[in-house]
């Protein structure tokens, strides 16, 4: 990247760290333990993003869909009001397969990742390699001082198909699960829950093939009533 790609991401980070230190400083923890694979700027996207649904008081739920290891979610939690209801949703083991819909990309991926050639965060062991990863998760929570139980966290483990039912409003959503199908399930059983105000972000938009082919079909019908804003991510408002 050159300098003057990376000049706007600075001054997003410094306005950041002027304005939020606490938000900064956990952002930094959460990079340097290796907990997400997500940006500065991504991660200082999603704790505005929540601290707008508290500061305008839009009820509901925030569902982060797609947990790995837990450092955005551990963003969301922070940013959240405690009494604020979070709903984890991931299989918390490997990856399900892409389909044809993902395209070569995402096919090749998954190839590298089932062969054992994936690498995780800065040489880690690739955290679809290490088993049942919910009980990690919940000690980071504890470790980071956000003890679920304590802070109206849940995390359900699963296929998004099988466990993601929704039966209230959702604040915000944080979609992070890549392929074509986990995507459009995600969009089907959350959007009709939000309420004005309330948002989606997209993580692999515009990035995984099948996740771009979702949300553009998903919307295709819906173009009114939404604002699609690009910032790090994708964020889809409601109106």
């Amino acid at each position: 990247m050159s300098i003057w790609r990376r000049i706007p991401a600075l001054a997003h980070i410094m306005f950041f760290l002027l304005s939020d230190r606490e938000g900064w400083r956990l952002i930094r923890k959460v990079k340097q333990t290796r907990l997400t694979y997500l940006s500065n700027s991504a991660l200082i996207d999603l704790r505005r993003a929540v601290s707008l649904v508290e500061k305008e008081k839009i009820s509901g739920l925030i569902i982060e869909a797609g947990c790995a290891l837990g450092g955005s979610a551990l963003i969301l939690a922070a940013s959240k009001a405690e009494g604020r209801r979070m709903e984890i949703y991931d299989t918390f083991e490997a990856i399900p397969a892409p389909t044809e819909a993902d395209g070569e990309f995402a096919l090749e991926r998954y190839v590298d990742i089932v062969n054992g050639q994936s690498v995780g965060i800065n040489g880690d062991v690739y955290y679809g390699y290490q088993g049942d990863l919910l009980p990690k998760v919940i000690s980071n929570f504890t470790e980071y001082g956000y003890k679920p139980d304590q802070t109206n966290v849940f995390f359900i483990k699963g296929l998004y198909s099988e466990q993601l039912r929704i039966s209230q409003p959702v604040a915000l959503a944080h979609i992070d699960c890549d392929w074509y199908e986990s995507v459009m399930v995600c969009l089907e059983r959350i959007e009709p829950f939000m309420i004005p105000g309330s948002r989606l972000v997209i993580d692999d938009y515009g990035y995984y093939a099948g996740c771009t082919k979702a949300v553009d079909e998903y919307f295709s019908l819906r173009k009114t009533g939404y604002q699609f804003i690009q910032k790090s991510r994708l964020h889809i408002v409601k109106c």
